[in-house]
């Protein structure tokens, strides 16, 4: 007889969805035949849930974990997994198409506000902005007023390429803007993750309510930025902060889905005003730059010298057309809260027009009649930093309702007020509208705000997303911020009556020139590639010495745990590679064998190394699959037992781990430059990993123990063998380990695959000579090629061992970092 599915909680339909009589509620709001839409979305995920057995959540979070989405809060130092709730806000295409308007004449009026700012500055000299509204802005970059004005007025170039606005709705349905977002678009990647992840966990939900698809505003996008390069077929790069900042993930996730490379401010140069990236094939020129840093930080030789972020010079080359940014340097200005009293006037003088999308009601307080009204209304007023720096009597970051100020918290805020008025603004109190959310496994109201995007397209003008990134609140005080404690998101979907006469892409559709390999792999990225690989290959062969030490080898005459004395250079080789201290390995084996695979502050602790190769693989968040993302980021297991045979069980877990990261590593990688750079690593590292081990076991003459434990060290026993009849010898065991060109697991078949790799490198130079890797991976080559066991001695073994070590440094000084800045040379060898 089949199972039933666990029964549905009552309230788990809209029928049965509680808000008071009052309440400013999405749902409520609907038209009749919107409000279809989220009855049938809701009746769906319900039978999903009937069908499944347990929580729809769960659906949408398996996604979320295929697809690798997470985030970080502030002060975290792991990423979380991305919080979706699985019910989208639901708009009609009718108050959609308001909403689309308002966001376009907002955006017009914001580009024609900033090129004022940083052109004729004809608003503050006709007295429609005060000079200190501008100048006291953090984001007000003098030096860039008057740049590129040729540019503008010949109309080769906007202000603004990629805006965002933060709504909410209000009473009757009305929308306003709570804020502008001219400097990040943060969220505009999650919008389509939470797409991708909602639609691939609902089935056909989306499309049986006749859901807006958002693909081709990311292709009007990637367009609308190449549309202002000079070349045919620009090279367009997102600038990161870094792998540490709070939307890396998102960031890496949008430059993958773009075909952008993903850079750093160390991984670009100026040269001739123009911007390159450095790559393994010498510098690449990059023609526009989607920015995903402040102004301030964009170039320390222009604005704070402070910054570690930024390229210096490039400034320099964006003013004199070198390459273009989105959106360009200062725009951020407007940001600023005091600005939000002025636009609405603004917008009657620049475009002529009522508002479409009215901003929240907002006081400056560096005019005396409004910051007189302010002091009288404080109690009905919202306080804010006028331009988003810390201020006297106001928390960092947040705005505070006046009327929940204690009588000496209002006195210290009042007397602020009045010695430095102009850091200060009032704003009317926001009731934020909700919306339904699944929360544990009901629908409940949540408080919204959205962020909806605006772009310009291939014509150059504004386009606007079908939809947008929701952040559910777990309070009902309005944050502008980003996700925080107990927040969730939520796709944002537009509805239709009907589906589209001609349906919409569900991705870029455009056809692309016809090419093949992975694109340019800039130096750092195959700086990371190449360490990673070592990383995991460091993990596992110090695994495999753990797995040793415990008793581990198999088919030999005797476990490695019954001869002291090979157990003893085990322990050495641990304490060599900074796997435990000295005087753990004076402790009994199981002992010294726990310390190493759990050591986080000695560098070759397994710990510390599934850290690091963890750290080198966020950088690569463009480069890797969800699968592999997911091996990466798991958690070590807990160490919560003495035996030998649980912490056997560990170190099995962690290798077989590695293994699949090897498998993953081995067929998803197209055999270019960055495969080269991952295999090479890994090469390079299990090289010297054989040099070590046959250092410390290959000198203990014909003990079995010992030949039985290199073998097991090296995966080899099998090919031992099936390749000999007795029991392990010291030169074949020897001949098979550093000689044998055939084994994948030999020292020779390393520097081979070294040689191989760097071979097929790309050249800096034109002559076709080797460069002094291939060199010194020759030289090591040779030698290993006209030996025999007999004749292989320590000496070549630690000659062998040094070659190596060195041969990464070349590596490193050839690849990595191979371009220095020269201005003006004609030999510069710049490739395009």
């Amino acid at each position: 007889m089949a199972s039933r599915a666990p029964s549905v909680p009552a309230r788990s339909r809209l029928k049965d969805y509680k808000v008071g009589a009052d309440a400013l509620d999405l749902f409520r709001l609907a038209t009749p035949a919107v409000a279809e839409k989220w009855e049938r979305m809701a009746r769906g995920l319900t039978s999903l849930r009937e069908e499944a057995g347990f929580p729809v959540a769960e659906l949408v979070a398996r996604q979320i974990q295929d697809l690798g989405l997470s985030f970080r809060l502030t002060g975290d130092a792991e990423e979380r997994p991305w919080p979706l709730s699985p019910m989208p806000l639901i708009i009609g295409a009718g108050q959609w198409s308001a909403i689309e308007r308002g966001l376009v004449q907002r955006a017009r009026l914001l580009e024609a506000v900033t090129a004022d700012i940083y052109g004729p500055q004809r608003l503050v000299a006709e007295g429609h902005l005060p000079a200190a509204l501008v100048a006291g802005s953090r984001f007000f970059a003098r030096n860039t007023v008057g740049v590129r004005e040729k540019a503008v007025r010949e109309g080769r170039g906007h202000f603004l390429e990629v805006y965002a606005a933060d709504l909410v709705c209000g009473p009757n349905g009305q929308w306003r803007v709570l804020a502008d977002r001219l400097r990040l678009a943060n969220g505009i990647g999650y919008a389509l993750e939470n797409r991708l992840a909602l639609s691939r966990s609902t089935g056909s939900l989306l499309s049986d309510i006749h859901v807006r698809r958002v693909a081709r505003f990311f292709s009007e996008l990637r367009s609308g930025i190449a549309r202002t390069c000079s070349r045919e077929s620009p090279r367009i790069a997102l600038l990161t902060p870094g792998r540490l900042n709070q939307s890396y993930p998102e960031q890496a996730h949008l430059a993958r889905y773009l075909g952008f490379p993903l850079v750093e401010g160390r991984d670009l140069t100026v040269s001739n005003d123009r911007l390159y990236v450095r790559t393994i094939a010498g510098p690449k020129r990059i023609d526009a730059l989607w920015r995903w840093i402040d102004t301030n930080a964009l170039d320390p030789l222009a604005f704070d010298a402070r910054s570690e972020i930024g390229v210096p010079d490039l400034f320099e080359a964006w003013g004199r057309g070198g390459v273009e940014l989105a959106n360009w340097p200062g725009a951020e200005v407007l940001e600023a809260p005091a600005f939000a009293a002025f636009l609405p006037r603004l917008c009657e003088v620049l475009c002529h027009e009522e508002p479409i999308l009215p901003n929240i009601a907002t006081w400056w307080c560096g005019q005396p009649d409004e910051a007189a009204y302010v002091r009288d209304q404080l109690g009905e007023m919202v306080i804010a930093s006028a331009f988003g720096r810390k201020v006297e009597g106001l928390p960092p970051g947040r705005a505070l309702p006046g009327g929940t100020l204690s009588k000496t918290s209002r006195a210290t805020l009042l007397d602020a007020m009045a010695r430095r008025p102009l850091d200060y603004c009032g704003q009317e109190i926001v009731r934020l509208a909700t919306t339904p959310a699944i929360v544990e496994e009901r629908f409940e109201p949540r408080a919204f705000t959205l962020r909806a995007f605006v772009v310009r397209g291939s014509d150059g003008e504004w386009t606007v997303m079908p939809g947008g990134f929701a952040r559910l609140s777990s309070s009902d005080e309005v944050q502008t911020g980003w996700m925080g404690e107990g927040d969730m998101s939520a796709d944002v979907c537009i509805v239709d009556d009907a589906p589209p006469a001609v349906p919409m892409p569900t991705r870029m559709t455009e056809t692309p020139r016809v090419r093949r390999g992975g694109g340019i792999l800039a130096s750092q990225a195959a700086d990371n590639l190449f360490w990673f690989a070592r990383y995991v290959e460091r993990a596992e062969i110090t695994l495999r010495v753990i797995r040793a030490v415990l008793g581990s080898t198999i088919e030999v005459d005797s476990a490695a745990g019954s001869n002291p004395e090979t157990v003893a250079a085990l322990l050495d080789l641990l304490v060599e590679w900074g796997a435990i201290l000295p005087s753990t390995a004076r402790l009994p084996a199981a002992q010294a064998a726990r310390a190493a695979l759990s050591e986080t502050r000695l560098l070759g602790g397994v710990g510390t190394i599934f850290i690091q190769f963890r750290a080198a693989g966020l950088t690569l968040r463009d480069r890797l699959t969800p699968d592999f993302w997911r091996i990466v980021s798991r958690p070590l297991p807990a160490l919560d037992s003495h035996r030998p045979t649980a912490l056997l069980r560990v170190a099995r877990e962690l290798s077989e781990r590695l293994s699949a990261l090897s498998g993953l590593l081995a067929e998803n990688f197209i055999r270019g430059p960055s495969w080269r750079f991952l295999d090479l690593g890994r090469r390079l590292e299990r090289a010297l990993g054989i040099c070590a081990t046959v250092g410390a076991l290959g000198g203990k003459g014909e003990q079995a123990e010992a030949l039985g434990v290199l073998l097991d060290l090296s995966d080899s026993q099998i090919t031992y063998r099936a390749r000999y009849l007795t029991g392990p010898r010291r030169n074949p065991v020897l001949d098979l380990l550093l000689l044998d060109p055939d084994n994948p697991r030999s020292l020779m078949f390393q520097i081979d695959a070294i040689c191989d790799h760097i071979g097929a490198l790309p050249s800096l130079g034109e002559d076709m000579m080797p460069e002094p890797p291939l060199l010194q991976a020759r030289a090591l080559q040779g030698p290993l090629g006209s030996v025999t066991i007999e004749k292989f001695d320590a000496a070549l073994l630690e000659a062998t061992e040094g070659g190596l070590l060195a041969l990464s440094d070349t590596i490193a000084a050839r690849y990595f970092l191979q371009y220095e800045k020269s201005r003006g040379s004609p030999g510069d060898n710049l490739l395009a």
